[in-house]
């Protein structure tokens, strides 16, 4: 059974960097489409980035790019994401997603593709 562990959560101020983690123990990452999904206070869970199985594209949400870069390094079996200057819209619930699936392009940042999900990591951007 898939276990999804995120990190790297925490407080920033605007305009700061923070890297996300998420490491699936004992499983080959190389073997899932993995994604980044977050949930603002209030508001429903939303696609930000994500990485397919079998190319390791990547997607991120359009009106991230620039800011944000998904990663994933399969010797570790880790997924990153990279948020660089971070606004406060920013803050939310992140969840790391994963499935043994390989994902069109327009599927990627649907939720209800993925069979496993992280417990989340906080990301709050305030000064």
């Amino acid at each position: 059974q898939v276990q999804l562990l995120e990190s790297g959560g925490g407080l920033v101020q605007p305009g700061g960097s923070l890297r996300l983690s998420c490491v699936v123990p004992g499983r080959a990452s190389s073997g899932l489409t993995m994604a980044w999904f977050r949930q603002p206070p209030g508001k429903g869970r939303e696609f930000v980035a994500a990485v397919k199985r079998s190319s390791s594209m990547t997607s991120v949400k359009n009106t991230l790019k620039g800011r944000f870069t998904v990663s994933r390094d399969n010797a570790k079996n880790t997924l990153y994401l990279q948020m660089n200057r971070l606004e406060s819209e920013d803050t939310a619930e992140y969840y790391c997603a994963a499935t043994t699936g390989s994902l069109i392009t327009s599927s990627l940042a649907g939720n209800q593709y993925y069979d496993y999900w992280g417990q989340g990591t906080q990301v709050t951007v305030s000064s």
